[in-house]
């Protein structure tokens, strides 16, 4: 698809308005009405009104389904088999304008015409090919189309995030749909292009100090060891609040390669003044420590330590002795807001899920989180575990245990069909 902005055709008619009435004259006089339509068409294509032209497409159905020429209120009067007739025409014709503006590169053109008649596809896979130089007058109408209005999310985050930058990813991050993928996707760019800042610029520092260069590629973690004067004096190398909110959103991940920059960034983190780090919610209480326990155990690193970390965040804490000064954990370690065990046991679900851990996201599901609809879940709910695991006669004690009659009918009816 041409990226060029909408203009007239190639093969654009020069004539004035004057001319074309009488041309319009000459061919009906000469040709008949269908000459005289056929010209209006072209005539409103090459000018490149495409409203006119939409009017022009449906005037020729109407001539040819011997309909009023001038529509006057509403065709549900109209025999049914006239009326379906005059709808697909009608549908015909829209498509047709959506298309030829689509052609011309008007992606915001042709979105109302496709979305009038529910085929999103088109518009879609023309945002999904639209690659614009950062001169582009488009990318504000295209944004608009792809993330606002829905027509592609993905896509419009992506173009947010490349041509607005970080700050403006951050905050239409949170109006993405809760379709996983698309958040997914999301925050692999947000890692990636915070990754590639935060070493450009580490990179800097080191050679404004008279450093040698690590070489290319070399891992932030790399970067950091032994340069604790990159971190004096409170210092920070990516604005700190994008820095948070990059790692926070990092659990979506699936890839394991941004998943291993998210782990470095979360490294990074560890090391900033405590100023500089924010309070989390459970169990990511310390937002760069915890998610960095959680990432690297999606990686496979201490996966079994990592898993008695968030199992621990299960209990609630001891409370603190009445005057006493609130510890260094209240900041980072601890439980600076209100401790949720169901908040924590939904983290640590979609944590044993990932790795495989079927049976023990069994246990921490039923024991924390019965009762809970499994609809407003952020992890897969016990009746969905048993269902991946195979083990429907579980899901029924479980049931009978919690009083839940329909998902023990559920698991009996399933172990029937099963012949179990």
């Amino acid at each position: 698809m041409s990226n060029a902005p909408a203009t007239a055709g190639p093969e654009a008619v020069s004539e004035t308005v004057s001319e074309t009435f009488d041309n319009l004259d000459r061919a009906f006089q000469t040709s008949g009405p269908p000459a005289a339509l056929d010209l209006l068409i072209d005539r409103l294509e090459s000018r490149g009104d495409f409203r006119a032209l939409l009017d022009a497409l449906l005037l020729k159905a109407r001539y040819e389904l011997g309909l009023p020429l001038v529509q006057v209120g509403s065709f549900s009067d109209l025999p049914e088999d006239q009326r379906n007739r005059y709808e697909e025409r009608y549908v015909e014709a829209i498509r047709s304008v959506g298309n030829k503006l689509l052609a011309l590169g008007d992606i915001p053109g042709a979105w109302p015409y496709f979305r009038a008649i529910g085929e999103t596809e088109p518009v879609t896979q023309a945002i999904n090919a639209f690659d614009p130089a950062d001169d582009d007058p488009r990318i504000g109408q295209v944004v608009e189309v792809a993330f606002n209005q829905g027509a592609s999310p993905q896509k419009g985050f992506a173009l947010i995030l490349k041509h607005y930058g970080t700050c403006s990813a951050i905050s239409a991050f949170e109006q993405l749909p809760r379709d996983e993928s698309t958040r997914a996707a999301a925050a692999d760019g947000l890692v990636r292009q915070l990754h590639e800042h935060l070493v450009s610029n580490l990179r800097a520092e080191i050679a404004h100090r008279g450093q040698p260069l690590p070489a290319e590629g070399t891992p932030i973690p790399a970067l950091i060891a032994g340069r604790d004067w990159l971190f004096a004096d409170e210092a920070y190398h990516i604005d700190v609040s994008h820095l948070s909110a990059t790692v926070r959103v990092s659990p979506l991940l699936t890839d394991p390669a941004a998943i291993a920059l998210a782990a470095e960034l979360a490294d990074y983190g560890r090391h900033l003044s405590p100023r500089h780090r924010y309070e989390g919610d459970p169990p990511f209480e310390d937002v760069y420590v915890d998610h960095g326990i959680y990432l690297n155990a999606l990686l496979g690193k201490d996966v079994d330590t990592a898993l008695a970390h968030f199992r621990a965040k299960l209990v609630p804490p001891p409370e603190p002795e009445t005057g006493a000064e609130p510890g260094p954990e209240s900041v980072f370690g601890g439980y600076g807001r209100e401790h949720d065990p169901a908040a924590v046991a939904q983290i640590l679900v979609g944590l044993l899920v990932r790795l495989g851990r079927l049976d023990e996201a069994i246990d921490v599901a039923a024991e924390h989180l019965a009762g809970l609809p499994e609809a407003s879940l952020i992890c897969p709910g016990v009746s969905q575990l048993c269902q991946r695991a195979g083990q429907p006669a579980r899901l029924a004690r479980i049931a009978r245990d919690q009083g839940d009659l329909v998902h023990y009918t559920a698991a009996i009816l399933t172990n029937a069909r099963d012949g179990r």
